[in-house]
């Protein structure tokens, strides 16, 4: 481009830009001008202005598109040297790693790497741990099941587990215990490194349970002996080796024979509820709480239960009231 060229540059952009309607009502300006102030077209024929005009934009055209083309292949010459460059960079580094020599990296590359390798080991951990739980839940002997009835009653009870001292039940892979309000849960893990929140699966539903080590088998997965609040069930990491769960009974009123419909049975018969346990209870709640545990006994062992009692005596008493009636075909329900 000549200098000629350019010095009506500021004049024609400062022109141009007056024209909102772009590069055509620009084009439409420098016409209507030829037509106004000169003989531009009635000075020459038709074919010969409009051959001069073609040969005009065509000659600036290719000047346009040669000049576009030149600055395309600059920036792929430069994006081509750059990642040249950098894939240099990488292999050289990669080079220095694998040779066990000094390596100048950034940070976050320093953080990855250590990230990467952390994973990886520990996850190798975790799946040499396919058996961590084949070992007994606690230092306490697993419950074993009732071989004899004491007396006729019980004869149903043959075969089911005894509950432990915490009236559940101590399996082979974990234990429990409960009250009328709720049941801790105790898993160990016998893994030979330190677990971490993110290493536990724990998934608590309304009727359901699922514990376990992440990649691998579930410790337990089932159905839930009772409904709990899944709101106020949590579970926390002990020790690093150890997951405790505390579930929420919603039924505040019976036992569990058991943790997971799979379970063996307890025999809730044999349940002993601490007395202190009672004591802290308040004087209704408590003598409700007693009330419901005898009258499950009684029907345990096919007696009347408290309610039938007073019924009975209601009866009796009215009996001796009135001697002069017949009371021989009267039934009890």
């Amino acid at each position: 481009m000549s200098a000629n060229e350019a010095q009506f540059d500021n004049i024609l952009l400062a022109l141009a830009e007056k024209h909102q309607g772009g590069v055509p009502d620009f084009l439409h300006t420098l016409a209507s001008f030829l037509r106004r102030k000169t003989d531009f077209y009635t000075g020459a024929k038709q074919a010969e202005w409009e051959k001069m005009l073609l040969e005009i934009f065509r000659k600036e055209s290719k000047l346009a598109m040669a000049a576009h083309e030149e600055k395309v292949k600059a920036r792929e010459a430069s994006q081509r040297l750059k990642d040249e460059k950098e894939r240099a960079e990488r292999e050289a580094r990669q080079k220095e790693m694998d040779d066990n020599k000094i390596c100048d990296i950034t940070d976050e590359e320093a953080a990855a790497i250590i990230k990467e390798q952390e994973d990886k080991k520990r996850q190798q951990l975790l799946d040499g741990a396919g058996d961590a739980t084949k070992v007994t839940a606690t230092n306490e002997e697993v419950s074993k099941p009732i071989e004899k009835a004491e007396d006729d009653t019980e004869k149903d009870e043959v075969g089911k587990l005894k509950p432990n001292a915490g009236n559940g039940c101590t399996l082979d892979k974990y234990m429990w215990t409960q009250t009328l309000q709720e049941l801790e849960l105790k898993i160990p893990f016998n893994v030979t490194f330190a677990l971490r929140a993110r290493d536990i699966v724990v998934s608590i539903g309304k009727k359901s349970l699922k514990v376990g080590l992440k990649g691998q088998e579930p410790i337990i997965d089932g159905e839930l002996c009772g409904e709990v609040k899944q709101d106020e069930s949590v579970w926390v990491l002990q020790d690093s080796k150890t997951v405790l769960i505390t579930l929420e009974k919603i039924n505040k009123m019976n036992w569990w024979s058991r943790l997971v419909t799979t379970d063996p049975e307890i025999s809730t018969r044999k349940i002993n509820p601490e007395p202190s346990k009672l004591s802290d209870l308040d004087g209704e709640t408590r003598s409700m709480v007693e009330k419901m545990m005898y009258d499950q006994r009684q029907k345990e062992m096919g007696l009347p239960t408290s309610e039938d009692q007073k019924k009975q005596d209601i009866l009796e008493k009215f009996k001796q009231q009135h001697p002069e009636m017949d009371f021989s075909k009267c039934k009890f329900n």
